[in-house]
């Protein structure tokens, strides 16, 4: 099983969310964060003045999944959040060591 961890651009939520559903895919967990990549942070302009804003507010989507479903989840996560413009976001997949499902005591690929 691997976790895999989208940082995408706050109005792209939506479009991923339904493409991931039509994939089967049945569990999401959704958090706002701020951070920056290689653009550290951009510049606004706000009543004639402009100020430097050092995090930028993203999305952070994560979702379990069987291994041999890494893929597709990937593709389908990087079709809906690209813009073609800076700042679309990063895909992380790191190892699951192990799930339990809480209510029933279920682990592994049944927890999912």
């Amino acid at each position: 099983m691997k976790l895999v961890t989208a940082i995408i651009k706050p109005f792209k939520l939506d479009d991923v969310r339904e493409a991931l559903g039509e994939l089967g895919v049945q569990g999401l967990t959704v958090t706002e964060v701020q951070g920056f990549g290689r653009q550290r942070g951009q510049t606004e302009i706000y009543r004639g003045a402009e100020y430097r804003v050092r995090f930028v507010a993203k999305i952070k989507v994560e979702a379990a999944v069987p291994e041999d479903r890494v893929g597709e989840v990937v593709e389908t996560i990087t079709q809906a959040a690209r813009t073609g413009r800076i700042g679309d976001g990063k895909i992380f997949v790191t190892p699951l060591e192990q799930i339990t499902r809480i209510r029933t005591g279920e682990t592994g690929k049944g927890a999912l």
